[in-house]
């Protein structure tokens, strides 16, 4: 999934809103048993609300939040039981909590801030094809039987585009089926864990989606980073939860290898620097906090910061790609247009 943090089964926003609710009644001084019973009956979905009911019952015989939650691996992510743990053990379970639900409130905001800027670009896409189809299945041949009866001939670009209406006319089936093996074959290949590992590495490597994957990297890390630091983890414990984050395999392979590097005594900065994970301004934030000894406060700072960055450079795509998509669309609809009416103005100029 685009976002680690969320779950096939539970969205984001019913996480967040779960984690919310928990934090208030928690500052309230409601016994956690007692959360657990008023949440189970709140408005979730079914199967949320089964978990909760699980959960509660296994809290009722005793058994601590952070394990009975460990159960329901598919229902609550890595981070978030990693995070109820912290809580349990630096007893600031309301803290986190309400961290918690900062994190995914957050998150979905990003998410929903790239379906955005994504979306017009990807209608302009479809509208490209549709247009095509319509030419090619529709227009062409019924224009081409009128030039017939005239008696033109077709010429140049006229002939080129007939001769590609009659090909797809005669074997659309062929062409449908071969779309369809390849995009089967995508889809195959994006399911093995090597087809995904190579998929974060092209968003890290194309122009234009390369700088927002990287802000939107940054923006997990710094975010989750500082709120495990701020909670009360140490430094190694931290840089082993984060990892679900950041959400890019690619990224996570080097983040893990500079994680190693700092087991061994090298400084985040250092590491991270030579692993080449972070812009340099986030470096330049971590070098600032590890002298400081304020690291997790740095990093919980800087995440509006980040949060812009990626607003920032996804409009910047869009600001680039949206002519871009209008300049093809243009091209084609203007190559189908001199292809139609070339020999209605060659009629023209013979009369």
């Amino acid at each position: 999934t685009f976002f680690s943090a969320g779950t096939s089964k539970v969205k984001i926003s019913e996480l967040s809103n779960f984690c919310r609710q928990f934090s208030i009644m928690l500052n309230t001084a409601i016994p956690i048993l007692s959360c657990l019973d008023i949440l189970k009956n709140q408005s979730f979905t079914a199967h949320f609300k089964n978990v909760l009911q699980v959960v509660y019952d296994d809290v009722k015989g005793g058994v601590v939040l952070s394990e009975a939650i460990k159960k329901h691996k598919k229902v609550f992510p890595d981070f978030f039981r990693s995070m109820i743990f912290v809580g349990e053990q630096s007893g600031k379970l309301d803290l986190v909590f309400n961290s918690l639900a900062d994190y995914y409130e957050r998150d979905q905001e990003l998410k929903v801030k790239v379906k955005s800027a994504t979306s017009y670009p990807a209608m302009l896409a479809v509208m490209c094809v549709a247009v095509l189809i319509l030419m090619f299945a529709m227009v062409i041949p019924s224009f081409r039987n009128s030039m017939s009866v005239l008696d033109v001939e077709a010429t140049g670009i006229t002939k080129s585009v007939y001769n590609i209406s009659d090909f797809f006319s005669e074997h659309w089936s062929t062409v449908v089926l071969i779309l369809f093996a390849i995009i089967a074959i995508i889809v195959i290949i994006l399911c093995t864990e090597g087809g995904k590992f190579a998929l974060d590495w092209l968003k890290l490597h194309i122009p234009f989606i390369r700088k927002v994957e990287t802000n939107i990297i940054t923006a997990r890390f710094a975010r989750g980073f500082g709120l495990l630091l701020s909670s009360g983890m140490n430094l190694n414990e931290a840089m082993e939860t984060v990892e679900v984050v950041l959400g890019n395999r690619y990224i996570r392979k080097k983040f893990h290898q500079a994680a190693e590097s700092v087991r061994h005594g090298t400084s985040l900065a250092v590491a991270f620097e030579t692993y080449k994970i972070f812009p340099k301004i986030m470096l330049q934030m971590i070098e600032i906090g590890e002298k400081s000894a304020s690291l997790d406060e740095v990093l919980t700072r800087s995440c509006s910061f980040f949060d812009t960055q990626v607003e920032t450079s996804l409009n910047s795509v869009v600001s680039k790609l949206q002519p871009a998509m209008l300049i093809i669309m243009g091209t084609i609809i203007g190559t189908m247009f001199i292809a139609v009416y070339s020999p209605m103005l060659s009629i023209m100029g013979t009369l």
